[in-house]
């Protein structure tokens, strides 16, 4: 997803922005924080990626789109290059970066439910010779909500610098603040046994108590060295340290009226460092050609909690709520640990071009894997975890004609299980295979690009319950997704562009101690389809005046792996009016055109459903200078 079809849709988060991806699903997030959880191909990204790097769990911040120049989505297992990671795939936001010359932009956005966001983006060359760059994007959105008492503030600030040491080396640092706050935050809809939602404005929690604030600060460089045309190594250091304090209300339904509330007060701390060594290389064996990768990349992390629960507040009348209840006595802390993790691996990658019309594509890589920790509270215990694995890929290329490519792939992943068995052995880690079909073509010249791929994928060795001894789990699980994915992006007329895509994912239990074999997996829907469509006049008076139309179909879906209740299916409509003219960038972009209300994203349990946002209008504007 390009910036400009950021800027188009004027999207705030992520999950917003991949929603023209196929089988790409919104999971949720922590409370409405702009680091959203999604669902590809079946199975749940657990956390995302940044230039390259392991970036953010659910609890930690990836924050909105004003520093993103892009992001990448890549379906399939992706542990040959990445490390541990689930089998669905992942996405990659790269940021935008110092520029060579000067730019100024200035804009300012408004809209429904009290928004506003003014946002400065600042760059250029700092020395005469341009041997020095930076760049500064800093913005502060404020908004009230849809829901009744909601309000939320969100900063950033991120500066970074490139140093051109030479024609052949470059440095680049940057760094990155996020703060968010809600006082309280985005609440959830609940669903009634008749199948109805709860109203939307309505808040299912006590707001004078709900509360959720999160820093986040992310730095470290980039290093880059061509030793000539064809050799280059790379060197990266990524850090990211969060503070997270939220006082958290969990509910369940009785008798269709009265939410039993639960509190937890939570203060977590996390301090995770990623780093790569790699070197990328270009060379000939007879006719034919290589493109080696060979590297090494380690993951070191420390988290920290506190925690205060098993509070219990009055039952909430969610169709008469009285919300005058005092603030609960926390006492003692009820939980307290100090976790940690230790990745390694190293990978080989090398694509072989036999021919202009035939690659191949072999890699592969060993991870040692270790997380552990202590627990304070209620008693003192120790727990480790541990994972060595080698995951494989391959896939290869053949092009009939120039304009279209013919693939096959193969490809694992994995990721460390927690816990042990009833012997106290140590669990293997859970294992991803994927095997794929599919066709790519480039036409109209290169300006319309078109993706079929078809795809059999099996998670293996699930945690699930052990039946002869109840409170452990052994390693039977296992669940397949398989499907067909459309994709089609580009230019069709001078003006006129599009990007649509259609998923149809089979998502299911496959073997299981506990859960019936054919249930389908949670938050899948069997069908989604999705158009964003925009056109530009391109001469005369009217040039530069655009207009912009969205279409978002997502297919009904389970609301848990017990298959117990199911949302519905819904299509909502976006529409964008837009003018660009030299240096001016005015729009106005409407989401939820006809109002329609939706569950967005099913998190577990008929209590916890994410609501899309009702009929909403932002205008923004911009100056660049």
């Amino acid at each position: 997803m390009p910036r400009q079809v950021i800027e188009d849709r004027n999207t705030r988060t992520i999950a917003e922005t991949v929603e023209t991806v196929s089988a790409v699903v919104n999971r949720g997030s922590n409370f409405g924080t702009p680091s959203q959880v999604l669902t590809i191909r079946g199975f749940n990204q657990q956390g995302n990626f940044r230039n390259g790097f392991r970036d953010v769990s659910l609890f930690e911040m990836a924050g909105g789109t004003n520093t993103i120049d892009r992001i990448e989505v890549l379906k399939g297992p992706a542990s040959v290059l990445f490390g541990q990671v689930e089998p669905g795939g992942i996405v990659n936001i790269v940021t935008r970066q110092p520029l060579s010359e000067p730019y100024y932009n200035l804009a300012f956005e408004a809209g429904s439910f009290g928004y506003y966001q003014p946002i400065i983006d600042l760059s250029g060359p700092l020395t005469t010779d341009k041997t020095v760059l930076y760049r500064l994007i800093t913005s502060y959105e404020a908004s009230d909500s849809f829901q009744d008492f909601v309000r939320t503030n969100f900063t950033t600030v991120a500066p970074s610098i490139t140093f051109n040491i030479g024609e052949r080396t470059k440095l680049n640092l940057y760094y990155e603040y996020l703060d968010y706050n809600a006082n309280p935050p985005t609440g959830y809809a609940t669903l009634l046994s008749d199948g109805r939602l709860t109203p939307r404005d309505r808040y299912l929690s006590y707001p004078d108590i709900a509360s959720v604030n999160v820093t986040t600060q992310k730095y470290g460089y980039t290093f880059n060295h061509k030793f000539s045309d064809n050799w280059q190594i790379r060197n990266n250091l990524a850090v990211v340290s969060s503070k997270t304090n939220n006082i958290e209300l969990f509910g369940s339904l009785v008798d269709d009226r009265f939410l039993e509330i639960g509190v937890g007060n939570t203060n977590y701390t996390s301090d995770n460092y990623s780093g790569q060594l790699d070197v990328l290389g270009k060379f000939k064996t007879g006719s034919i050609a290589h493109q080696l990768l060979v590297g090494f990349d380690f993951t070191l992390g420390v988290n920290d909690g506190l925690g205060f629960y098993g509070i219990t507040l009055p039952p909430l009348n969610i169709f008469d709520p009285d919300y005058n209840v005092p603030e609960p006595n926390y006492g003692q802390p009820t939980d307290r640990y100090k976790g940690y993790t230790r990745n390694y691996g190293v990978y080989l990658q090398d694509q072989i071009a036999f021919s202009d019309n035939f690659k191949l594509l072999i890699g592969g890589r060993y991870d040692w894997a270790l997380s552990g920790g202590e627990s304070f509270i209620p008693e003192d215990s120790v727990f480790t975890t541990e994972g060595n694995a080698f995951s494989p890929r391959i896939s290869l290329v053949y092009q009939p004609i120039e304009p279209v490519s013919l693939y096959a792939s193969y490809s694992r992943s994995f990721v460390p299980n927690s816990g042990r068995s009833v012997d106290n052995e140590l669990f293997e880690p859970s294992r991803g295979t994927q095997y794929e079909i599919g066709v790519r073509g480039e036409f109209l010249d290169g300006r319309l690009s078109t993706n079929l791929a078809a795809y059999h994928l099996t998670k293996t060795n699930v945690t699930t319950s052990d039946l002869d001894n109840p409170g452990f789990f052994i390693l039977t699980g296992e669940q397949r997704s398989q499907g067909i994915e459309l994709d089609v992006s580009g230019e069709i007329l001078p003006g006129l562009k599009v990007i649509a895509s259609y998923a149809y994912t089979d998502a299911e239990v496959t073997k299981d101690n506990d859960i019936p074999v054919g249930n389908r997996l949670l938050n899948v829907p069997e069908h989604q389809a999705s158009l964003w469509t925009t056109y530009e006049i391109q001469q005369g008076d009217l040039q530069g005046l655009g207009f912009g139309l969205g279409l978002f179909y997502v297919g009904s879906r389970q609301g848990d792996l017990a298959n117990s209740f199911q949302v519905n299916d819904y299509l909502r409509t976006d529409t964008a009016l837009y003018y660009r003219r030299d240096r001016l960038k005015a729009a106005i972009n409407i989401r939820n055109l006809f109002d329609i209300y939706y569950v967005s994203s099913v998190e577990g349990g008929n209590t916890f459903l994410g609501i899309g946002e009702p009929f909403t209008i932002v205008g923004s504007v911009s100056w660049e200078f």
